[in-house]
């Protein structure tokens, strides 16, 4: 058997999916797959030859961790404790062309196959956005993690997705057939904690800040934020002010995917645009190979890009239904490692 998930980029809401904030998120024709068989033992085996490695433990429950974030083993936890009987081996090998560490969900799109191959190979019968939530559970929730859920539903329901996890998941799927984007890496490791530490944490502290004097403040429909201007520190009142025009910018994206307003594409890469201001000037996200990446696509043709990911390095992309070939000619010249991507569809058993 064969399983094949996607990567994702986010198109919308970078940096907001833990503040309670929606996501737009697009799967990309980046894929990882699972390909395996039953073994006659307990044992499972996992050859990764992209990376060089592999990992083999015995199927006695429940699994013991024996490794941060022990993830094949966490997700056989989950199902094992939701009844399934899950006690034959496997062999397997993992392949796929992903960028790692680079900011478009190459873990949790491993472990959304790996979720989606044991639902398949024992014929558990859950749905895609099921397979999402099952992979966050074993994937944040298991290890008690700081992540919200975009990666695991945007790589598992596939296609562009508006994600809303406030006041309870919400999950829409758009149609709309985009163009062509470029995806550019860096090759710049991201510096995912360090770019917490500020974005996350400084707005989060901004928030405690507000609520302790207006315990009704809420970052989904505040629409006049200069009455907290005195609460919060130089640094705080730019992640405010960053964060309800990014959370704007997702909304006058959500009505054009959802066709209450005109469709434009450059209406599309003009919003993307804003959006990396916010990203580079604001929370201060990206990095200046990125920025010279992203520059160098426009120049090219490209009608709108951002940074993608946690930043600090990682990705970026461009918006280029127009002669994609001449945008990634310019982004490696200006030294990154790039990809001509289309949206994609989720999780799927292709064998």
């Amino acid at each position: 058997m064969i399983v094949s998930t996607p990567g994702r980029i986010c198109l919308f809401g970078e940096h907001q999916d833990y503040l309670g904030l929606p996501v737009i998120a697009a799967a990309i024709s980046k894929r990882i797959q699972i390909e395996g068989d039953f073994r006659e033992d307990n044992i499972v085996h996992f050859s990764l030859p992209d990376v060089g490695g592999e990992e083999t433990f015995e199927l006695n429950y429940p699994l013991a961790y024996t490794k941060e974030r022990d993830y094949f083993k966490s997700v056989l936890n989950v199902l094992h404790r939701k009844g399934h009987r899950l006690d034959k081996g496997l062999e397997l090998t993992v392949s796929g062309n992903i960028p790692i560490n680079s900011g478009t969900s190459s873990s949790s799109a491993l472990l959304v196959s790996w979720v989606n191959f044991l639902n398949e190979i024992y014929n558990l019968g859950y749905t895609q956005k099921q397979v999402g939530e099952i992979t966050y559970e074993a994937e944040v929730l298991e290890f008690s993690e700081p992540g919200g859920m975009m990666d695991q539903y945007s790589t598992a329901v596939g296609n562009v997705i508006y994600l809303a996890s406030v006041p309870e998941i919400h999950i829409e799927t758009y149609a709309r057939e985009l163009g062509t984007f470029v995806l550019g890496d860096s090759e710049e490791p991201k510096d995912t904690l360090g770019i917490l530490s500020h974005v996350k944490f400084g707005m989060l502290g901004g928030m405690k800040k507000i609520q302790a004097i207006y315990p009704d403040f809420d970052l989904v429909t505040e629409n006049d934020p200069a009455k907290y201007r005195d609460l919060l520190t130089e640094d705080e009142w730019v992640l405010l002010q960053s964060n309800i025009s990014d959370r704007d910018l997702l909304l006058e994206a959500k009505a054009m995917f959802e066709g209450k307003i005109a469709w434009s594409d450059e209406k599309l890469g003009s919003l993307l645009n804003e959006h990396q201001v916010n990203l580079r000037e604001h929370k201060r996200i990206s990095t200046p190979k990125i920025n010279r990446m992203i520059q160098a696509a426009l120049e090219a043709g490209a009608l709108g890009g951002k940074i993608n990911g946690s930043g600090g390095g990682g990705c970026m992309f461009a918006y280029a239904p127009n002669n994609p070939e001449k945008v990634v000619a310019a982004i490696e010249k200006a030294g990154g490692k790039a990809y001509i991507i289309t949206v994609d569809k989720g999780t799927t058993k292709i064998k």
